[in-house]
């Protein structure tokens, strides 16, 4: 449970990365003076001024335990963030999961129009990748190359958009996952953007591949705890509270680990995975502090 210190910790850190993604957003977003306006007005809509930013701060956690420029790493977790953001606005189509409410507000096709959301989509997708390519983001092409390559693995075919695709044959075929199924699923879905934001941060700190174990193992478990937590407020948390729709799983008949497990089993494992997580964790100080307190977040958070 978080705690006295470690809860000051993490909310003045979720709040200080939550303005400096904003206005990184706003820095890559000014609206032009032209037809193209109605557009990035979009996009800002969608990027400025939502979200828990748990990327973000996995990435500046990560980079900040190796002595990373604190800019450069705000600058690589938006761009993580413009990825997340951009499958939110295509997640909430009518074609996909037809929602009408995304952190309290309705969602971009229904603020703007539904060719706009796939546009918004599109640019937020190719700005993550102007954002990486940018020397602001590290002047060492080699480090520019493999942040790049390593965001483009999490969230193509092998990574996020590829567990999406397993979502909708489940819904559209009435395929019925087994827990293994369904765990492989969230790991490309959900875990996998997690993931990165992890892995990123360690090569922006050049730690070689062979250092970065223990941390992909971190961001392993926790990105399965984090959707066993998405699962668990589907069906037990306030919709006010989360700012988006509730239930929705239980109404389509999707295997979900609460589904397969029982609430019970799921939040327990949510724990485990949390205690492994921070075990992972343990050749390394003080350091890596807000990354424990993150990973009791995950279990913990209401939204």
């Amino acid at each position: 449970m978080l705690v006295g210190v470690e809860s000051d910790l993490l909310g003045d850190g979720l709040k200080r990365v939550q303005e400096e993604v904003d206005a990184c957003f706003d820095a890559f977003l000014p609206v032009p003076a032209d037809t193209r306006a109605r557009l990035v007005e979009a996009m800002r809509y969608a990027a400025i001024g939502g979200g828990k930013r748990v990327r973000p701060l996995l990435v500046a956690s990560t980079s900040e335990m190796f002595g990373v420029d604190r800019d450069a790493a705000i600058q690589t977790g938006t761009a993580i963030e413009a990825i997340h953001v951009y499958s939110l606005i295509h997640d909430d189509l009518p074609c996909m999961d037809d929602d009408d409410l995304r952190h309290g507000k309705p969602t971009l096709h229904h603020q703007f129009d539904e060719a706009t959301a796939v546009l918004a989509g599109d640019a937020l997708h190719a700005l993550a990748f102007d954002m990486l390519a940018d020397t602001a983001t590290s002047t060492d092409p080699f480090v520019r190359s493999e942040l790049i390559a390593t965001l483009g693995t999490a969230s193509g075919m092998n990574g996020m958009a590829g567990g999406q695709m397993m979502d909708i044959v489940a819904d559209e075929e009435g395929v019925d996952y087994d827990l293994h199924a369904v765990t492989r699923l969230q790991q490309l879905k959900t875990g996998a953007l997690l993931a990165a934001s992890v892995e990123m941060g360690a090569i922006l700190g050049k730690v070689p591949p062979e250092g970065r174990t223990h941390l992909r193992a971190y961001a392993r478990d926790i990105g399965l705890a984090f959707q066993i937590a998405d699962d668990l407020l589907d069906v037990e948390g306030d919709q006010d509270k989360a700012g988006k729709a509730l239930r929705k799983d239980e109404a389509q008949g999707k295997q979900t680990f609460v589904t397969l497990m029982g609430a019970d089993k799921a939040r327990e494992q949510a724990r485990a995975l949390v205690d492994q997580a921070i075990a992972h964790l343990g050749s390394h100080g003080s350091e890596a502090d807000m990354l424990r307190a993150l990973a009791r977040f995950i279990v913990e958070r209401d939204r």
